[in-house]
C-alpha cells in the first residue's frame, strides 16, 4: 500500500509525512509539494530539505496559472500586504468571508489534482494536514470537516472506489498537530510556516502567530526559531 502526502514543508503537512513514513515505510510514501504562485519560496525548500531528511520520493507540481486571477495577499500577483495580526482580528473585518491569505479553493485543487497523481502512481491513500483552527470562523472554509468528507466522498467515487483521503488532524488543533508531531520525532527545525519569505520568521502573520502558540501550549519553544 502506497501514500501520497501534500507537502508545503509546514507543521501539519511534515507531521502529516512523519505519521505515512511510520505507517508506511519510506519506501512507499510520496511527497507532493505544489507552487501556486506564493510570494516566496522558502516553503519550497523546506520540502525539500525534509523530504531528504525522511528519504521519501519528492515531486512537484505548478499550479500557479489556475490563481493568477486571484488577488490573495499571498500570491506574486497581488499589491496586497499579508496582515500582521492573528486569524482572529482579521475575521473582525471580514464579516464572515474568508481572511486574505486564502487562496481560492486551493485545497480542492490540491486534492484533485493529487488525487490524478496518487491513481497513476498507484497509491491508494492522499494525506494532506488540515486542521481545525484553520477552518474556525471561516478563515479557511477548505480547511473544514465538512469540505474534507465532501472531497473524500468525490474522490472515493471518483476513482472508482480505489482512492481515499486522510485527514487525520480535521478535528484536532495545531497545538494537538505539535504534541503528536513531538511523539512521532517530527523534525520541524526543518520546516518553514511564514508568509513572508525572509531569512527568519516574522513571528507577526497570522500562521507565525498560531504556530507559536501551537509549541507553547506544548511546554517547548518552537526549534525553528533556536
Amino acid at each position: 500500500m502506497k501514500a501520497l502526502v501534500l507537502f508545503s514543508g509546514g507543521v501539519d503537512s511534515t507531521t502529516c509525512l512523519g505519521i505515512a513514513v511510520k505507517k508506511y515505510g519510506k519506501e512507499n510514501v510520496i511527497a507532493l509539494s505544489i507552487s501556486y504562485g506564493q510570494k516566496h519560496t522558502k516553503e519550497i525548500e523546506a520540502a525539500n530539505a525534509i523530504a531528504k531528511y525522511y528519504e521519501v520520493e519528492k515531486m512537484e507540481l505548478d499550479l500557479s496559472e489556475m490563481f493568477k486571477f486571484s488577488d490573495c495577499s499571498l500570491l506574486k500577483g497581488s499589491d496586497k500586504d499579508i496582515p500582521k495580526e492573528s486569524y482572529a482580528k482579521q475575521l473582525e473585518k471580514t464579516n464572515g468571508a474568508p481572511v486574505s491569505t486564502y487562496v481560492p479553493f486551493r485545497n480542492g485543487l490540491f486534492i484533485a489534482s493529487a488525487a490524478s497523481v496518487a491513481l497513476s502512481r498507484k497509491c491508494s491513500v492522499i494525506y494532506y494536514g488540515a486542521h481545525s483552527d484553520d477552518s474556525a470562523g471561516n478563515a479557511y472554509p477548505d480547511c473544514s470537516e465538512v469540505f474534507n468528507n465532501a472531497m473524500n466522498t468525490a474522490v472515493y467515487e471518483g476513482s472508482g472506489k480505489q482512492l481515499k483521503i486522510e485527514a487525520p488532524f480535521v478535528s484536532l488543533t495545531k497545538a494537538d498537530v505539535v504534541k503528536i508531531g513531538l511523539e512521532l520525532k517530527v523534525p520541524y527545525e526543518l520546516t518553514w510556516s511564514c508568509y513572508e519569505g525572509s531569512e527568519k520568521p516574522c513571528g507577526k502573520c497570522g500562521t507565525c502567530i498560531d504556530r507559536a502558540k501551537a509549541f507553547a501550549a506544548n511546554g517547548v519553544s518552537d526549534p525553528a526559531l533556536r
